[in-house]
């Protein structure tokens, strides 16, 4: 069990304690007896907070069809919206959403893609992985087999399958990657 679900639940058990406690003895003092019946009680956990200070950028069209093309990749795959959010923050992170190729002196050794993937550490060969179902299908893939991935820090989940320089980088970007997944999830 989660650390929010843990600590929720101990919650609403202490209340329902503490409400046994001092409302009982009045309660059972009551002049008429109540037909009382069975209240269930939802527990709701948020979605994990952003960690640090968060990035945001404004997209055009191409971003905005690549992040379509994240979450489409993600529901084929049939992953939850989670696996949708990691995957456009590292793609943030890494690309800002672009479809990057080969950028000549200012390429990082051959990284390619949405995710910066390279053909030299067996991600695809170059037209495979500046396809953005392909190259989120990848990344997708690593993902999976990140053992807890739904339950880590984006950031650590990230990191685990793009070993980044810098692998503190991809939560700056988490907020605006919950937006994205919250408005095209369902478009």
């Amino acid at each position: 069990m989660n650390t929010i679900m843990r600590k929720s639940v101990l919650s609403v058990a202490g209340l329902a304690f503490a409400g046994g406690v001092f409302a009982g003895p009045i309660a059972a003092h009551a002049a008429a007896p109540v037909d009382a019946k069975p209240v269930a009680v939802a527990v709701q956990t948020a979605a994990p907070k952003p960690q640090g200070d968060q990035s945001h950028i404004s997209l055009n069209d191409k971003q905005t069809a690549n992040v379509k093309a994240i979450i489409a990749a993600t529901k084929k795959a049939g992953l939850p919206e989670r696996a949708a959010v990691i995957s456009i923050a590292t793609s943030l992170q890494e690309s800002k959403l672009e479809n990057l190729g080969h950028l000549g002196d200012a390429n990082d050794h051959d990284s390619l893609g949405l995710f910066q993937q390279r053909p030299s550490s067996g991600w695809g060969t170059p037209e495979q992985i500046t396809n953005p179902e392909y190259s989120t299908t990848a990344f997708l893939k690593g993902l999976r087999q990140v053992d807890g991935w739904q339950d880590m820090a984006l950031t650590d989940a990230a990191q685990t399958v793009q070993v980044s320089a810098y692998p503190d980088a991809y939560a700056q970007w988490e907020q605006q990657a919950t937006d994205l997944v919250g408005q095209h999830w369902n478009s």
